[in-house]
Parts: C-alpha cells; structure tokens; sequence
C-alpha cells in the first residue's frame, strides 16, 4: 500500500474511532525496548507480587510481533469512564461509606471496549479488502500481554506520570486504554503530549500505604488495589488501617492529580453507578449475601474478586470505622459462619473496636 492510501486509512481510522465513541486514538510504531528493560527490572525487584503473569510471557509485552505475527504498528485509544457526581473525596472522609474505586461502579468495561475495537477493525479489514490489501489484526483491551500504557505514550495519548497512570493535560486520567495490532504500517502520531509532571510530587505523597518506592515505580505488594483485588490471601496487617473504608481498588493519586481538573464526566450509562456502589454503606455491603453478591455485582469487575475476598476488604474497613453497637453486632453475627480468611480479618476488626482504638482519620494528602 503506498503512502498516500495509508494516511488516507489512518484518517478514517480516527474518524472511525471517534463514531463509537472513543475519545481519542493514536498510532504508533510497537518499539517498546526501553519498557522492557524497566519492565525486566521492576520484576527482578519482586515488586508484581503475586501477579506472575506479568512476567509470564517473556518478551512477548515488548516484543508485539511475538504476540501477533507481522504486527508494525499499534492503533491506541482511550475511552473516559469518570461518572458524574460521585464525589470521591467525600465518600474516602466517611468512615462508614464504602469506596469503590470510580472504574468499578458500573459495568465491566472489558466487554464495551472489546465490541468497538472489533468493529473498529472489522471497518479496517473492510476497506483494505475493497481495495485487495492484505490486512490483519488483533483487538486487545487489558486481555492479553500488551504493554497498553507505553503504547498509549508512543501514540500521543498521553504521558507515563509518576503514578505509573496515563495522563492526557487535556483529559487527566480517568480512561480505560485499548488496542489493535495491525501488519499495516501507517504513518505514526507524534506525541504531543510530552511529560508534564514536573516537579509536583503529590501523587507519590498521598499513598496511604507509601506504596510508591520512587517517581514512575509502584511497589504493588504495597498498593491498596492490588491488596483488596490481586491478593489471594490475607491482608498484612501493616496495610490494614491505612486501607480506611477503601474496599475494591484506591484512587488517591489520581484524586489528586492536578490534571485531573481537567477531566470530563463519561457519558456512557454503562460505567455509570450501580446499586449504590458509589455510595454504598459499610454495613449495607456487608450484610450482602453471597446471591445477593453475585446478583448485583453482574457484569461489574468487582465480581471477579468473589464474594470471599469482598468480605474480607469491607472487615477491614468496618475495623476501620467508628466502633458502633450496630458494627460490632454485624461482625460478631457473621463470624460463625465465616471462612478462616474471612474470620481473621472479622477478629481484627473487632479487636480494634473493642479496645476503643480508633481510625486513624489520615487520608494524607487527599483532602482535596
């Protein structure tokens, strides 16, 4: 295909993708080397825990053509899931609030993504044949090992911040990122978005649990959202207070993020709240039954913790709330019947109610 025909398809690409919806898409060459070394080295440190898929597939993250043979370029774009109103500020300060990390109050955004990229390539596919190209491509949108954040960089989506997020200065960084790797070699995006950190620091500063051992480096064995959603088993105690009422995930530095002033409410109705969950009462949540669990976490990515773990993160946060009768009696009815994960951090949080140890009332920095 010559050059012309190729800026020509990368136009339509843009377009294409802003019909379903997305809000901006990149291109961009797949030479991904210099993240796989740091990738290489945040492994060799231990700092992915438990997540040993993140190094399960070799060179394969920054190496696109293992992945997906004859791959030269990767189409990124970005769709904004910040729902409107739902104060998170607000929901952190109340001890007997639950918080959910806002990408979680409504529907599972893997399947919405997933649908528009495939009609995004099925487009493509289309109008390569119509002019006998030979085309190929794969859809990916957190499915697979793709390095999605340095993509999104190369392809002027935005920049790697210091909190290991996508920032856009036009957007802030409330979006989820997908993907197409394609054989096509169209003409890549310069990025306009160059690093806009600077010497601001507040996102490495208001981690409740200082999981952040330096700029652009998370400790994840440290970070309240792989604790309540990528960790198995118990919960380190050490972790356990400064997790405050945060029951699924933890958005403390992007809350904080200055950029983030920026940011515009989605007006997708799916990633909009779902029974409450934006709002939800510890107690309420926790008296869930496992149907009830089940019921309405149905199509939402809190259900793939399970109803075993989501007990265990809303004990912890009733631990961490204000030690009333009607507290101590939900943990004390539900111990019996509870499984030992789930007991432990029962017996905890009842420990710390009943000595009168109170919640530390420290969400840092993040008193926005």
């Amino acid at each position: 295909m010559n050059d012309t025909r190729l800026a020509e398809l990368a136009d339509l690409i843009k377009t294409w993708g802003r019909e379903l919806g997305f809000q901006q898409i990149g291109i961009s060459d797949c030479q991904l080397q210099e993240h796989g070394e740091r990738l290489r080295a945040w492994l060799a440190a231990g700092y992915h825990g438990d997540m040993e898929w993140m190094g399960a597939h070799g060179e394969k993250r920054w190496h696109p053509e293992l992945l997906e043979p004859g791959t030269l370029r990767a189409i990124s774009v970005r769709l904004d899931y910040l729902p409107p109103d739902t104060q998170p500020v607000r929901v952190l300060k109340d001890a007997g609030k639950a918080y959910v990390s806002r990408y979680a109050n409504g529907r599972d955004y893997h399947k919405l993504i997933r649908k528009r990229l495939a009609q995004l390539a099925r487009q493509i596919d289309a109008w390569c044949d119509e002019r006998g190209i030979a085309a190929s491509g794969r859809a990916f949108t957190d499915s697979a090992p793709v390095m999605e954040r340095a993509l999104a960089e190369k392809a002027g989506l935005g920049w790697i911040g210091k909190n290991c997020m996508v920032i856009n200065s036009h957007a802030g960084s409330w979006f989820f990122l997908g993907e197409i790797y394609t054989n096509l070699a169209l003409p890549v995006d310069k990025s306009e978005q160059a690093n806009q950190c600077g010497d601001c620091s507040a996102c490495l500063k208001v981690c409740p649990t200082d999981a952040f051992v330096g700029p652009y480096r998370l400790d994840a064995r440290r970070c309240i959202s792989y604790l309540t959603i990528e960790n198995k088993g118990p919960i380190p105690e050490e972790f356990r207070e400064p997790m405050g009422n945060r029951v699924f995930g933890c958005d403390d530095c992007q809350i904080i993020c200055p950029w983030n002033k920026f940011a515009t409410p989605t007006a997708e109705p799916d990633f909009h709240p779902r029974h409450g969950l934006d709002d939800g009462e510890l107690l309420t949540l926790f008296g869930w039954s496992e149907a009830e669990f089940l019921n309405k976490t149905e199509g939402s990515a809190i259900r793939r913790i399970g109803y075993e773990r989501w007990q265990r993160n809303l004990a912890v946060a009733l631990g961490n709330a204000e030690p009333e009768p009607a507290i101590v009696a939900a943990l004390e009815n539900a111990l019996p019947q509870a499984t030992p994960l789930v007991a432990e951090h029962i017996e905890w949080a009842l420990e710390r109610l009943k000595s009168g140890r109170r919640r530390k009332r420290k969400i840092k920095r993040s008193e926005i």
